[in-house]
């Protein structure tokens, strides 16, 4: 199974993955449920060019770390499939990424939303 892909096929392979992470995993249909809502409050709101790059670095961080985070379980569950203090570690560990980026963000929401929202009313 050592072949050599395709560019068109490695891309094909990617997008495939994007499918089945948004489709399939119950962490990836959150973040594309958030995405989806902080997308449409940013229209709404009409953030500015800067508080958009904000944004979407924030989604783009958040949901990579998600699949990176997604493929670790995976694969320590092929690797290791009983319980294993090390693995449990990884996984944690991996997931406390996703966590902390999450929280960063929010963080990052509350500055650009707020005072927008507060001018409203």
């Amino acid at each position: 199974m050592n072949k050599q892909q395709t560019l068109l096929q490695s891309f094909g392979n990617a997008f495939k993955g994007m499918q089945v992470f948004f489709l399939k995993d119950r962490n990836g249909k959150i973040h594309l449920a958030a995405t989806l809502a902080v997308t449409i409050l940013a229209f709404a709101l009409n953030i500015n060019a800067t508080e958009w790059v904000a944004v979407l670095l924030c989604i783009g961080l958040v949901i990579g770390l998600e699949m990176i985070n997604a493929a670790i379980e995976k694969l320590s569950d092929v690797v290791q499939a009983e319980f294993h203090p090390g693995i449990k570690f990884i996984k944690d560990v991996s997931a406390a990424a996703v966590l902390w980026a999450s929280i960063i963000s929010v963080v990052i929401a509350c500055i650009i939303f707020i005072p927008k929202i507060i001018q409203l009313l």
